[in-house]
């Protein structure tokens, strides 16, 4: 298996504020809002009324009712409680999900650049990773061409992931209706990773739930670190056909046993969002997003589109002619802001660096500013071209 490239220069990052550095974080995907305050009372009010013991394997009923009501008022997609296991993060749902499915030998196809998880889960359960292409010149959507041509007998599952990370990229409802009839014409279980959903600037969201064929063969892969900014709170869930739920839920009782019961019943308010958080963190994010990406076009050598959700700048660095990962080292020692170079997400992003745009409008603004200053590293290069 293999780390993640967000994680390593986190770290690197934190020694760097050890020794007093003025570090800018661009490089964690952590929304920098927290759940409201009718979330965290009711957090605490389970636990004065005795929340915290033993439940229910795959959840409390009250939270898996609430989950089927959120995606059907927010998706239009129609799920039955039964068929949803709670997980203490949507890592883990994620990672169950493939320990139920894949067996040594089995092909995994994923989006590349695409989340690392995807092809280091598919090597440590024995399974071969088989990366399908997101580039420029499709503007950042899957090919179904390219994904029709790399389906053999070994092909078990297709990863889908819109909105993307790094990429921010949504798949058109053309792009899905191909994945649709690849993974009913193969026989593939679709893993759809929708943890980004809710984050969508411009348009109604479209799961793969929705269209013919789909619901006995997909499984949602979600939870609520993004959308309603609870990362620490390691809460996520899978929806999944009831032969693949019964499974999880097997899992579930061989390892976590059940995930805290106190935060289930917080994770409930949090989904009526009765004061619209979400929305506003949403709509907060599509002024930065806007204004960022416009700073960033700013830097020599740098190239980047909006992205159509998720909160992460696709910037392409070609230009500046200095490798990814040289620009991330300049970038993190002398300028002090934190960001990923691209080939952690796979050797398609060799060409890019990933920045996340979930802090203030006034940290992105600093952010830029000190790439700028140090620029000059590059500047060279990108006039000789």
């Amino acid at each position: 298996m293999t780390g993640e490239g967000a994680l390593s220069v986190y770290a690197r990052a934190k020694e760097l504020e050890r020794e007093g550095r003025s570090i800018i974080h661009l490089e964690l995907g952590e929304p920098d809002f927290h759940p409201s305050a009718a979330v965290n009372d009711t957090l605490k009010r389970a636990l004065d009324e005795g929340k915290d013991r033993y439940c229910a394997v795959a959840g409390v009923p009250e939270l898996r009712q609430a989950i089927a009501t959120y995606l059907h008022d927010t998706r239009n997609v129609k799920v039955s409680p039964d068929n949803i296991v709670i997980a203490p993060g949507c890592k883990i749902a994620l990672f169950m999900a493939m320990l139920a499915l894949v067996d040594p030998g089995d092909e995994v196809l994923y989006p590349e650049p695409g989340f690392p998880g995807y092809a280091s889960i598919t090597l440590g359960l024995g399974g071969i990773p088989v990366p399908f292409e997101l580039s420029e010149r499709n503007h950042l959507q899957p090919d179904p061409l390219e994904i029709a041509t790399k389906i053999t007998r070994r092909t078990k599952i297709l990863i889908t992931n819109s909105p993307g990370n790094p990429t921010g990229t949504v798949y058109t409802d053309q792009v899905q209706r191909r994945l649709v009839e690849l993974a009913v014409k193969h026989d593939l279980i679709v893993l759809s990773d929708e943890i980004y959903a809710r984050i969508i600037y411009g348009g109604q969201y479209v799961s793969l739930l929705n269209y013919p064929g789909m619901p006995e063969r997909t499984l949602i892969i979600d939870g609520f670190s993004k959308s309603f900014a609870m990362t620490g709170w390691r809460l996520g869930y899978a929806v999944a056909p009831p032969r693949i739920a019964e499974a999880l839920q097997m899992l579930a009782v061989n390892s976590y046993t059940c995930v805290a019961e106190f935060s289930q019943y917080a994770a409930i308010e949090a989904l009526k969002d009765r004061d619209g958080a979400t929305p506003r963190m949403v709509g907060e994010f599509a002024k930065r997003c806007e204004q960022f990406i416009h700073d960033l076009n700013r830097v020599p050598g740098f190239r980047c589109s909006a992205p159509e959700g998720a909160f992460y700048a696709w910037v392409n660095i070609s230009d500046t002619g200095v490798t990814a990962e040289e620009l991330c080292r300049i970038m993190l020692e002398e300028a002090g802001v934190a960001a990923i170079p691209g080939a952690a997400f796979g050797a398609a992003g060799a060409d890019f660096v990933r920045f996340s745009f979930a802090s203030s409008t006034v940290t992105l603004q600093e952010a830029v500013e000190r790439i700028l200053r140090v620029s000059a590293a590059w500047q060279g290069t990108v006039a000789a071209r």
